[in-house]
């Protein structure tokens, strides 16, 4: 298996807007999403990704989000393993600077 590609916040930030094949998933659970999310995420709590696959492309490229890095990598991992193509926000939304929408 590859490692899972990391993107920082500001690689991100410069991906979104750019590449419209670029979709962020955030995999935290509802609560933790009431603080607020990255604009135009995606909200699919952890234990859904497997019930959410018919839902995803292959043809686009997944951003995972969670609070600190850990869950997504987990979710990026197991989509990885069902061929989707996936990357992770390193230090999830601990690090981001960027807006958030409520």
């Amino acid at each position: 298996m590859d490692s899972i590609q990391e993107f920082t916040p500001e690689e991100l930030q410069n991906l979104m807007g750019k590449e419209n094949s670029i979709v962020i998933i955030d995999v935290r659970e509802v609560e933790e999403v009431a603080q607020g999310m990255i604009e135009d995420a995606k909200h699919i709590p952890l234990q859904e990704i497997p019930n959410s696959i018919d839902e995803l492309s292959k043809d686009k490229h997944y951003v995972l989000v969670c609070r600190s890095g850990a869950r997504s990598m987990r979710a990026a991992t197991y989509l990885d393993e069902q061929g989707f193509k996936v990357s992770n926000l390193a230090g999830g939304m601990l690090d981001w600077d960027g807006e958030v929408v409520y």
